[in-house]
């Protein structure tokens, strides 16, 4: 028995060191040769910086919606919902969330919003939507900005992100980044 304790302790300090240590320094290692050192991508609006990799919250009308959070945009404690898509408290926030759409967006139909429109991500920071959920806000955005449709469609296309390599993932558009691209559209 003696043998066993031995060979835990020894065991449990080589796990400490190597993850801890280690893979930490490994990890921060490869963090330095990323663009801005692992920090993130990080733009300045207005003399703030943003985040571009941390999802915000767009609530006016002139802008293209951001997806739900289920953190409240908070960086600090990232995470979901944890209620199932059966759930009834679940579902009637989402829910509330596709009336809110719905009065912002009175040209559209239900079945037409995309669900990430609806519903928060895994980590609830998402900063991306999907190229369908960027295009069923045009209609909107276009007539309270007062400009063509077309310059959206094409604004959207411009900063659509395609999947990685090309084969994973799909499309997705940074709404930061388009937004400050409708702010400079005039």
């Amino acid at each position: 028995m003696k043998t066993h304790i031995i060979s835990g302790i020894k065991l449990t300090a080589l796990c400490l060191v190597f993850f801890s240590v280690i893979y930490t320094m490994f990890i921060l290692g490869i963090a330095q040769i990323t663009p801005n050192s692992g920090k993130g991508e990080i733009l300045e609006v207005n003399g703030k910086k943003q985040y571009a990799n941390i999802g915000q919250l767009f609530t006016d009308p002139k802008y293209f919606n951001s997806r739900p959070s289920a953190v409240n945009y908070n960086a600090a404690g990232s995470g979901g919902s944890n209620k199932g898509p059966s759930n009834p408290q679940y579902l009637a926030e989402v829910q509330k969330r596709i009336d809110t759409f719905l009065i912002q967006n009175p040209e559209i139909k239900k079945s037409e919003i995309p669900a990430d429109l609806v519903t928060a991500s895994g980590s609830g920071l998402d900063p991306n939507i999907s190229v369908q959920a960027a295009k069923v806000q045009i209609k909107r955005i276009a007539k309270i900005r007062n400009i063509e449709q077309e310059k959206l469609v094409q604004l959207i296309s411009k900063n659509t992100e395609n999947p990685l390599l090309g084969i994973f993932g799909p499309e997705k558009i940074n709404v930061l980044k388009l937004n400050i691209a409708l702010d400079k559209l005039k």
